[in-house]
């Protein structure tokens, strides 16, 4: 079960990487104005994008196998539960936001996207803070 657990911290490691370093493309793109450029910034998103996606299914599928190898009880780890499902949804909010930048559709600002990025730091620190104290 140790080899489950180091798997899933490599791979929620390299996830958050990618929604870290996703949405600070977005805030390049936003403020753009060159065409090769914003294609340019484009295809780096697509293929950040799919190139995370894995790493987030083998992260969550990992911690459902720790969830059910270990029997883990207890309110920290369903409010744990409540803010992965969130970071699912934030993760398949960015590719909505990717094809939307893509398609020139965006008309949101480099600053809602600056405090857009800061989204998973924030969920970041209450996940461990969750994970290592387990106060429920």
């Amino acid at each position: 079960m140790l080899t489950i657990k180091s798997l899933h911290i490599i791979f929620v490691v390299s996830w958050f990487a990618g929604l870290f370093y996703l949405p600070r493309i977005f805030v390049n793109h936003a403020m753009e104005t060159d065409p090769r450029a914003l294609e340019r910034l484009a295809l780096m998103e697509g293929k950040l994008y799919r190139f995370m996606t894995p790493l987030g299914v083998l992260a969550v599928g990992l911690g459902f196998w720790l969830w059910f190898g270990y029997g883990f009880s207890g309110g920290w780890l369903h409010a744990k539960t409540a803010l992965v499902t969130f970071l699912i949804i934030y993760h398949l909010y960015c590719g909505h936001l990717m094809r939307e930048l893509a398609a020139g559709r965006s008309r949101r600002s480099h600053v809602w996207f600056r405090m857009f990025n800061e989204v998973p730091v924030l969920v970041l620190a209450v996940v461990v803070f969750l994970v290592v104290l387990k106060p429920f």
